[in-house]
């Protein structure tokens, strides 16, 4: 199993590029796929339901099947080691269950803790609105992506966010029921054959208010 290539979080963070073009020729072993998104989950989310789900595309015939769907991004599509389309599930809260009572199991959670947080739970996320809980999942699928990328660059990867793909035929094409999955951001993940152009950043003085 691969370990981190870099830890230093600076050179992590500040040194991020989205890289357009990959070597298309490496291709990352799945044990190590899975290991990035294993350690990408770590992300904090509401309630720590975990929404996120993750299609990773990584064979010739998923790329094809992807390839009319990503718009502008083919490039990406094309080289990269492989393409993480990321969904939002809205059947999120269903693991509620699952999740705390291994918190108990393992030694994290007492077990009147879990009591009262899977009655809120219970109570409160299957009641939301539609539009409410899409702010909830995509929120904290935003959080698991960002931590995905930085994850990617301490493998020694590089990594493309986007947002430029059709939609409303994505879940579908990839088997899944458009109803309960909803696509949030697709992350290329590769080798740079490009080097990605720093970009500029407003100052702090331009964002912050102080009160």
């Amino acid at each position: 199993m691969s370990v981190f290539k870099q830890n230093h979080f600076e050179s992590i963070m500040k040194g991020r590029r989205s890289v357009k073009v990959y070597q298309s020729d490496h291709q990352i072993p799945r044990d190590e796929m899975t290991q990035i998104i294993k350690d990408a989950s770590s992300a904090p989310s509401s309630a720590n339901l975990q929404p996120w789900r993750v299609v990773v595309v990584d064979s010739e015939e998923g790329k094809k099947k992807l390839r009319p769907l990503v718009m502008f991004n083919t490039r990406q599509n094309d080289t990269s080691s492989a393409m993480l389309l990321i969904f939002a599930d809205q059947q999120y809260y269903e693991n509620a269950d699952y999740i705390y009572n291994l918190a108990v199991e393992q030694g994290k959670m007492p077990p009147e803790v879990r009591d009262l947080q899977l009655a809120t739970i219970k109570a409160y996320y299957p009641a939301l609105s539609r539009e409410k809980a899409n702010d909830v999942i995509r929120f904290d699928c935003g959080l698991f992506t960002m931590q995905l990328m930085l994850t990617a660059r301490a493998y020694g990867y590089e990594t493309n966010p986007m947002a430029g793909f059709e939609a409303d035929q994505l879940a579908e094409a990839f088997d899944l029921d458009p109803e309960r999955y909803t696509p949030v951001i697709i992350v290329s993940i590769g080798k740079a054959a490009e080097e990605g152009y720093p970009s500029v950043r407003l100052a702090p003085d331009q964002i912050t208010f102080w009160r």
